[in-house]
């Protein structure tokens, strides 16, 4: 055996060892993380501006109403004052997309008002060339005593559930986990299992989404629309995801609760 085929022997030798170690969430996909919205890492996060998702939607997106103060990411809704209908609403979403894992957030609205949507939920559709999949917690502001969970499986609602909130979510704040696994779906609030789905559940990857949103046409389900008296927001402290396979990763986290 040559020098340089030693040498490379030995360089191999010591590299895999710390190839074997790498956590399987690192080789083969996204990494788990906790973000704090110290600021809204571009590299991370999109901010949806310019657009509607359609008709159902009586405000635009727009960039300025999502900003990070203190720590905390405020997505906000502003009426619009001249009277056109101009309202603008805020959304963020990840680059990256996550099939399976633990998915969680600790939220909190400032307001109650019929007609607004705030809403913390993973996302695919055929904006991304995919099928629309998704799960979802969605706070309808006309009762923050209770959330909306749910998903849907191509563009078809499954597994909906309304579950009651003490305190409402103006009034404390509320940490909302999900977990998806392959072959189930369980939705906890406060570290408390309040949901689960075994049947029809969605298999596409998934953008993590935030939105804070209105409409005057689907008030059957969120209500007459009433425009808010002063600027509102939906509140983000932190939100997280760990990879599947991956234990508790940090002490608020529902792993750590169910791993207790």
């Amino acid at each position: 055996m040559s020098p340089r085929q030693t040498l490379l022997r030995r360089c191999l030798a010591a590299s895999l060892p710390l190839l074997l170690a790498l956590p399987a969430a690192a080789q083969d996909g996204p990494a788990s993380f906790r973000e704090d919205f110290d600021r809204i890492d571009g590299k991370r996060w999109f901010i949806s501006d310019g657009w509607t998702n359609g008709k159902h939607q009586n405000c635009d997106w727009s960039q300025k109403a999502v900003r990070a103060e203190d720590g905390i990411l405020k997505l906000m809704y502003f009426t619009d004052p001249s009277g056109e209908g101009k309202n603008r609403c805020s959304e963020i979403q990840t680059q990256e997309r996550y099939l399976h894992g633990t998915f969680e957030a600790r939220v909190r609205t400032d307001h109650r008002t019929s007609g607004i949507n705030a809403a913390f939920f993973s996302y695919i559709g055929p904006v991304h060339g995919e099928p629309h999949d998704e799960i979802d917690f969605e706070i309808l502001t006309r009762n923050t005593s209770s959330v909306d969970v749910n998903t849907y499986v191509s563009g078809e609602p499954k597994n909906g559930a309304k579950v009651a909130l003490d305190p409402p979510t103006d009034e404390d704040w509320h940490t909302f986990s999900f977990i998806w696994e392959p072959e189930r779906i369980r939705w906890f609030v406060d570290g408390t299992l309040v949901h689960e789905a075994t049947e029809t559940l969605p298999v596409t990857a998934q953008k993590i989404f935030f939105s804070h949103w209105s409409t005057d046409v689907l008030t059957e389900w969120m209500g007459a629309y009433r425009a808010p008296q002063k600027p509102v927001a939906l509140e983000v402290d932190w939100v997280a995801w760990t990879a599947p396979g991956e234990t508790c990763q940090f002490p608020e986290s529902v792993l750590c609760q169910l791993e207790n």
